[in-house]
């Protein structure tokens, strides 16, 4: 069974890849390419590739103990792949493949606007309380923008 885990990189290969290859013949693709460095490897990092009629597809990744390959191919359909324009490789996220798996085009995807950054803060000596000197009893203000 195939989970996503949120923060685990996840690189498309772009080119055409010979579904025939198994763990070394992958390993060899992804260095020849320079994805990432050698060590990167065995971090937990997603490798997917596709072949030239676009109904197979492999990831390769780092379980635990060993490499791990996940295999599926289709009978109908062809699994829609993203535009590289002219890169060896695409970093996406775990909901772009899994769009990818359920054969979603990514180009259609319109994405609703949603909230990326937090606005900066604003600095706490701008922000401290005021306090009335000449009447020490009295409450105390803050100025407001």
């Amino acid at each position: 069974m195939l989970s996503f885990a949120g923060a685990l990189p996840i690189y498309l290969y772009a080119p055409v890849a010979d579904m025939r290859k198994s763990f070394d013949g992958l390993l060899g693709l992804i260095q020849q390419a320079q994805i990432v460095a050698s060590a990167e490897i065995c971090s937990g990092a997603w490798f997917v590739f596709h072949n030239r009629r676009g109904d197979r597809l492999k990831i390769l990744y780092f379980d635990q103990d060993g490499l791990a390959i996940w295999y599926k191919r289709l009978e109908q359909g062809r699994f829609q792949w993203p535009e590289a324009n002219g890169r060896t490789s695409l970093r996406v996220q775990a909901r772009d493949l899994r769009l990818i798996l359920e054969g979603i085009d990514l180009e259609s995807v319109r994405r609703r606007k949603r909230y990326v950054h937090r606005p900066p803060a604003r600095n706490p000596v701008e922000n401290r309380v005021k306090v009335d000197n000449a009447r020490p009893d009295a409450m105390v203000t803050a100025d407001l923008p």
